[in-house]
């Protein structure tokens, strides 16, 4: 009899512009149904050429020139529902979240979260010889406390997020492309949107040689597939995928009170983005 807390996976296919809104939306609805059957959900996801901004990033004092910026550079901005600042979602980069129920957060600390993610991503990574160290990387897009790094180059970000009934750590890794760009892209964004402000708190000045792959840091060229496997295999040192409670869970996805959730969701993340879909109806 296994002692570990059983999981359940889910993992989003590749998710065009059209459905930019999907990774938001369905996070808060798997914290809800995790809360309800009190079990953890672990949720991969990746998208196509988006800037993904933070409620303090649609206060720049030129917004609209921010967002030009953008839409120049063959991304597509969109505005999420949590706080934080610009990070960069593409082919290249995974997202993933474990979302506890709220049961499970009480008993730690808000670092425990924080350590939790790093702990895990060092386990999938530790076939190679090299260190993952997290500490503020100032001068990167989106810094935080729980940056991590090798040789001192950023290459992922955590986030942690109270929601509804339980707790979602967060964490965008950058894999392979072009990350240079994607600084270049946040460092434009910002350039654009607050001209001889930039630089200045609560945003970055953003340096986008701060920032490498992990294939770069490797010496090796991963696939988010592979990395994607590889955190799956750490994971399940702490946890348990449990068979029947991913067919509950997999049932619940194709359910109407999920869609009815979604509908919900949808419409709450249109009016959230409808200063952002005004400026790109007048750039078109």
């Amino acid at each position: 009899m296994s002692s570990k807390s059983p999981v359940v996976l889910f993992k989003q296919p590749q998710l065009t512009n059209e459905k930019k809104y999907d990774p938001f939306i369905l996070t808060d609805i798997l914290a809800d149904y995790s809360g309800k059957h009190q079990i953890p959900i672990i949720h991969f996801w990746t998208m196509t050429n988006e800037l993904i901004l933070g409620m303090q990033d649609t206060r720049a004092t030129h917004l609209y020139d921010a967002i030009q910026s953008v839409r120049k550079n063959d991304y597509h901005p969109v505005v999420r529902n949590s706080g934080g600042l610009a990070v960069v979602a593409d082919e290249g980069i995974l997202n993933f979240s474990i979302i506890l129920p709220q049961e499970f957060t009480n008993q730690t600390s808000i670092n425990h979260g924080y350590e939790t993610m790093k702990d895990i991503i060092a386990n999938a990574l530790s076939s190679w010889d090299a260190t993952v160290e997290s500490f503020e990387v100032t001068d990167s897009y989106c810094p935080g406390e729980f940056d991590l790094s090798i040789n001192q180059k950023k290459f992922a970000g955590i986030a942690q997020r109270r929601i509804k009934k339980g707790l979602g750590i967060m964490i965008y890794i950058s894999i392979n492309g072009n990350q240079e760009k994607r600084g270049e892209l946040v460092k434009e964004f910002y350039l654009s949107g607050l001209k001889e402000d930039f630089g200045k708190e609560p945003f970055p000045p953003v340096n986008p040689d701060s920032m490498k792959n992990l294939s770069d840091l490797l010496l090796e060229e991963l696939s988010v597939e592979r990395v994607k496997s590889l955190i799956i295999e750490a994971i399940s040192q702490i946890f348990v995928f449990d068979e029947t409670a991913q067919q509950q869970f997999e049932m619940f996805l194709d359910s109407v009170e999920l869609k009815e959730a979604y509908d919900k969701g949808f419409k709450r993340m249109e009016q959230r983005n409808e200063g952002i879909t005004t400026i790109l109806k007048e750039t078109n």
